[in-house]
């Protein structure tokens, strides 16, 4: 589906790389993390738009048929209920093109993963 022959730099540019319908939802999703963690940081790592804060927050990404939604298998346990109708797997969820994306839930998990960054920090563990 990406049309870029290189790997993007920045979240621009991997939203850039696909068509107009999808670049929107990634638009949209990027806000929402933003919103939820206002002081992350967006960067680029393992080629795929990532939120750092204290450690990596989320990433997302988006494939043919599905956007993916990473938020460490801990984001996955504490919302399974309501994640259960998704398909994943230990750390990654699916939110099919043809149905809406869940962006309160993902606000959610969001939101529960900047406290484990957070708390972790206080810690001092990484």
């Amino acid at each position: 589906m990406k049309s870029i022959e290189t790997s993007p730099t920045t979240i621009d540019s991997y939203i850039a790389g696909f068509p107009e319908d999808i670049q929107r939802i990634l638009t949209k999703l990027r806000g929402v993390i933003k919103k939820a963690a206002p002081d992350a940081e967006e960067a680029i790592k393992y080629q795929i738009p990532t939120f750092v804060l204290n450690g990596n927050l989320v990433h997302f990404a988006a494939f043919q048929k599905h956007i993916g939604f990473y938020p460490t298998p801990s984001g996955i346990e504490q919302f399974k209920d309501e994640l259960s109708v998704y398909k994943s797997a230990k750390g990654s969820i699916q939110f099919p093109l043809d149905s809406a994306i869940p962006y309160s839930l993902i606000t959610k998990i969001v939101k529960f993963r900047l406290k484990e960054n957070l708390a972790k920090r206080v810690s001092g563990r990484k």
